[in-house]
């Protein structure tokens, strides 16, 4: 960019702008636009898997809790068939914990394999708050695998992926 210098000898004002500043504030908007639009207008496509059955192989050491809600907005879960309440579900959990990992010899035999699974089966209407209130009781049992057991549509009978 060029930039005028009057001469010594002349002393009238400069008519000139000096436009320097301008364009770099204009390269610089533009250059912010040019980021931000594509981000804005552009989504990304994901093509999610199809629900389908994929059989479920429960051991017998798996705890199998069912969520629903209760009249008044109350959540109810049941060890079986047993209701229970949050503390008798973080009692229970981790007294059925700690028996499979005597079973198992000791925290020095463990393996993810080895240590029993969380099967959760909630009703429709259950709010997602009843369902993740289960989850934390486990989860700070000790649980590390935590799984849902849903019903699939009639007819499908192995996952997959389109």
């Amino acid at each position: 960019m060029a930039m005028s210098v009057g001469a010594a000898e002349d002393d009238s004002p400069m008519s000139d702008i000096n436009t320097t500043p301008l364009v770099d504030v204009m390269l610089v908007l533009l250059i912010i636009f040019l980021i931000t639009v594509p981000v804005v207008i552009q989504t990304v496509p994901v093509r999610l898997p199809k629900v389908a059955n994929e059989p479920t192989t429960s051991k017998p050491e798996n705890v199998v809790l069912s969520v629903r809600a209760g009249p008044g907005g109350a959540c109810e879960v049941y060890w079986g068939q047993t209701k229970i309440n949050a503390e008798e579900l973080l009692d229970r959990s981790v007294k059925k914990l700690k028996v499979e990992v005597d079973k198992l010899g000791g925290p020095a035999n463990i393996t993810p394999d080895s240590l029993p699974e969380v099967h959760i089966r909630a009703d429709i209407d259950t709010p997602w708050r009843c369902v993740g209130g289960a989850m934390t009781n486990v989860a700070r049992a000790g649980f590390t695998r935590v799984g849902f057991i849903s019903q699939p549509e009639p007819g499908q009978y192995r996952a997959a992926i389109d």
